[in-house]
This record gives C-alpha cells, structure tokens and sequence, in this order.
C-alpha cells in the first residue's frame, strides 16, 4: 500500500475521528476518505473560481445579464 504518516490530532479531529469509527471505518479507512474528500471539495471549488472567473470576464455573458437585470426590473411591480 502506500506510506505510513504519524499525526496529532487536536480535540475536534480525534471527535470527527470517533464518529467516523463509530460508523464502522477504521482509523486508516476514515483518515483516508477524509483526505480525498478535502481535496476534492478543494478543488471543485477551485473549478467553480475559475469558471465563475471566466463569465466574470465574458464581456457578453455580462452584457446579457444585464440586459436580464434591465428586464426584470421592468416587470416587477409598482410599489
């Protein structure tokens, strides 16, 4: 398999790491799993900062928001 690692786990990490063995995952297991999934939320959001970067950027893409932006408030109402 891969490399052993030695941690210290502070007062929040070792009671997220209980509730992880309390569903049946070992220690290796929940340690694991919490490592991919950080970094895929990681890096899904650094998918969206860029996408959001790049429409940010999309001189016609603001251009129709606008335009959307305009018609809305056209159409709500008085008052």
């Amino acid at each position: 398999m891969g490399r052993a690692l030695s941690v210290r786990l502070d007062d929040e990490a070792e009671r997220a790491l209980r509730l992880l063995q309390a569903t049946g995952m070992t220690t290796s297991e929940a340690i694991r799993s919490s490592l991919i999934d950080t970094a895929r939320r990681r890096s899904r959001r650094a998918d969206l900062a860029a996408e959001a970067a790049a429409l940010e950027a999309d001189e016609v893409d603001r251009e129709e928001m606008a335009g959307v932006a305009e018609l809305m408030e056209a159409l709500r109402a008085p008052g």
